[in-house]
């Protein structure tokens, strides 16, 4: 008799666990949304502009809350829409049903190529030159050494692309960490934005480079770089 009663529930169990299954499944892309629509994005790296801190195809995964809920720091190394003019070519996008679903519900890291990564040099007001002799940046007159770019730009600086801004209310300045290839505000200065960002355009902080896996790092802002930098109403 027993016997007899565990197989009549067994299709109702079954039906109940499918049923538990498509909640389950869309609970998570729904809070997978959630996610990417509030909180959290995921982009690739297109370009070898921030060698070698990040690497073609790497991805790395955006905090929304910045700027609007959390403030902006020198150092951070921020994605934001392009603000006329700096991207001249676009790379090829996942254009397949899949991948834009996947994207669209937070699941895969967007290709859109409207957007660039860069890291952030000058805050409102900073008065940025480039450069000294040895091709070191200064900021409201304080000389950094930027621990962050690599051993062969550090060594080999040259040839300077020389500036002298000071970063206008609500914008950026920034800069590619690999300085021999990367069209960031020094290269931009004949755009209506003359090489500055509008804060407006980011669209958040990249904290984390997530894929590749043997690659993992949170991604730092090198606080102790700028730590020296006085504000601009200390000159």
């Amino acid at each position: 008799m027993q016997n007899s009663e565990t197989s009549a529930k067994k299709p109702g169990g079954a039906l109940t666990f499918i049923r538990d299954l498509i909640v389950i499944v869309l609970v998570a892309l729904l809070i997978s949304f959630v996610l990417k629509t509030f909180l959290i994005r995921s982009f690739f790296i297109p370009s070898s502009s921030m060698e070698t801190t990040l690497k073609v195809n790497d991805r790395v995964m955006v905090n929304q809350l910045v700027p609007d809920m959390v403030g902006l720091n020198r150092g951070d190394v921020v994605v934001f829409s392009d603000p006329g003019g700096w991207i001249l070519s676009v790379p090829q996008k996942n254009d397949s049903a899949l991948g834009k679903f996947m994207q669209f519900i937070g699941l895969a890291a967007e290709d859109d190529a409207s957007y660039l990564i860069k890291r952030v040099i000058g805050l409102p007001g900073d008065h940025v030159v480039c450069c000294d002799a040895r091709g070191r940046l200064s900021i409201n007159g304080e000389t950094l050494d930027e621990t962050y770019l690599s051993e062969e730009t550090r060594n080999h600086p040259g040839p300077y692309t020389e500036f002298d801004v000071t970063v206008p209310e609500n914008a950026l300045w920034v800069l590619g960490d690999n300085r021999f290839a990367s069209r960031d505000s020094r290269f931009n200065t004949d755009q209506p934005g003359r090489g500055f960002v509008p804060i407006d355009n980011v669209v958040g902080r990249a904290f984390v480079l997530n894929w590749p896996l043997d690659r993992f790092t949170w991604l730092d802002n090198y606080a102790e770089v700028f730590k020296k930098v006085p504000d601009p109403s200390d000159k």
